[in-house]
């Protein structure tokens, strides 16, 4: 389906790069965080967030559609979003994510840029967890959309289905990010001394609106 120019619209210029959290795979490597995006800020006249969508490797698919982010998105309080410009799915290489350098998503700022990424998953639906069994904190993240944890050859995973990866996304991963993109508009854990307490801050904004998306539709 063909997308809008509001929709799909971007420039590259403008170097910034200041990352304020991200949910990880459970196998991510640091160096994750020196990675940097140009962009200039949207025009007066530009729809935000403005949304970008790569097509991913037949390994992995997007959970999510634009719509059902926009659709999120309308069910928050508008001064929690109007200061986002992008929303972008963005694909990663298949060798980035068998080392464990991806993410499940992120949050940059800078420039007048305020951008959330979501990465792909698995087309498996196996989140990955190496040889190493996860430990039960790792577990109880995931625990309201999977418990299925299995383990063969390849080491130890959960095993997911469509529906509960789409609902990660959007009660949780996409919530997350709204949080970080929160704090960091108010300035309020904008050090990395604080990053725990942005970490927490994040979880909690996204139980919270979760809760209460889910209280709307009963």
């Amino acid at each position: 389906m063909m997308r809008s120019r509001k929709e799909t619209a971007w420039k590259k210029s403008r170097k910034f790069g200041d990352v304020k959290g991200g949910r990880r795979w459970p196998k991510l490597t640091d160096n994750i965080f020196n990675r940097q995006h140009d962009f200039l800020p949207p025009t007066e006249d530009q729809e935000t967030p403005i949304f970008m969508v790569d097509n991913p490797s037949r390994d992995f698919f997007f959970p999510v559609t634009i719509e059902e982010i926009k659709t999120t998105l309308r069910q928050l309080p508008q001064e929690h979003t109007e200061g986002l410009t992008h929303i972008w799915l963005r694909k990663f290489r298949k060798t980035d994510f068998v080392k464990g350098n991806t993410l499940q998503g992120c949050f940059i700022c800078g420039s007048k840029v305020n951008l959330i990424i979501l990465y792909p998953f698995p087309m498996d639906l196996k989140m990955n967890f190496g040889h190493k069994k996860p430990s039960q904190k790792k577990l109880k993240e995931y625990a309201p959309y999977t418990t299925d944890l299995q383990h063969d050859k390849s080491g130890w995973h959960l095993k997911w289905t469509e529906d509960k990866v789409k609902k990660y996304y959007l009660e949780n991963l996409l919530l997350h990010e709204i949080g970080h993109h929160l704090e960091s508009y108010y300035q309020r854990f904008w050090s990395v001394t604080h990053k725990t307490k942005a970490e927490n801050f994040a979880n909690n904004y996204a139980v919270y609106w979760s809760n209460r998306m889910t209280e709307s539709f009963e």
